[in-house]
């Protein structure tokens, strides 16, 4: 009788032991595919209230959501409209303010492009003060563009160079995401 115990508790502490190795090699499975953080937001994954937004799966790896480059000229030029990952439509307004070194002749060039770099379009913000100053002065631009031929998308914001200097030339990329 002590045999068949024995055997019984050994086959259930197997299948057990069976069934957690399966669990766990499925979710290491599960988080193997994941490569980006809107897969990890999507698996539902804890995501981080911080700026930009991280995602974390269990096995600690970490995925930051794509903002551009913004905080590296956050002291430069701020764009409200639109903001990294937000869902634009056609024509888009561009809006913010920057500093009066990224303009001349009170504007700099906003050109739209797809996931493949195509440039959908291209316009010019405009300043709406007085832009010869060291201060922030406010911009709008308005930009009609070609129908994307992917979801995804990036505005590029040019400082304005008129040298043509390639070290003087600074871009702010903002990802977008295209209307439906």
């Amino acid at each position: 009788m002590g045999i068949i115990f024995f055997l019984l508790a050994l086959a259930a502490g197997a299948a057990i032991g069976y069934i957690i190795g399966f669990d766990i090699g499925f979710e290491k499975a599960v988080q193997k595919r994941i490569a980006n953080f809107e897969e990890c937001a999507a698996a539902e994954y804890p995501v981080m209230e911080s700026y930009p937004e991280q995602c974390r799966t269990p096995d600690g790896k970490t995925f930051t959501r794509d903002i551009g480059n913004e905080l590296e000229f956050s002291d430069e030029i701020i764009v409200g409209n639109p903001r990294p990952n937000q869902v634009i439509n056609n024509p888009l307004s561009v809006s913010g303010q920057a500093r009066g070194i990224w303009y001349f002749e009170a504007n700099f060039p906003v050109e739209l492009f797809d996931e493949h770099n195509k440039s959908l379009g291209v316009t010019y913000a405009a300043a709406q003060g007085e832009w010869m100053t060291g201060e922030f002065v406010a911009f709008t631009a308005e930009l009609s563009y070609a129908v994307p031929s992917t979801r995804k998308g990036k505005l590029v914001i040019r400082n304005a160079n008129p040298s043509g200097l390639p070290e003087q030339g600074k871009e702010l990329v903002i990802p977008v995401i295209f209307e439906e």
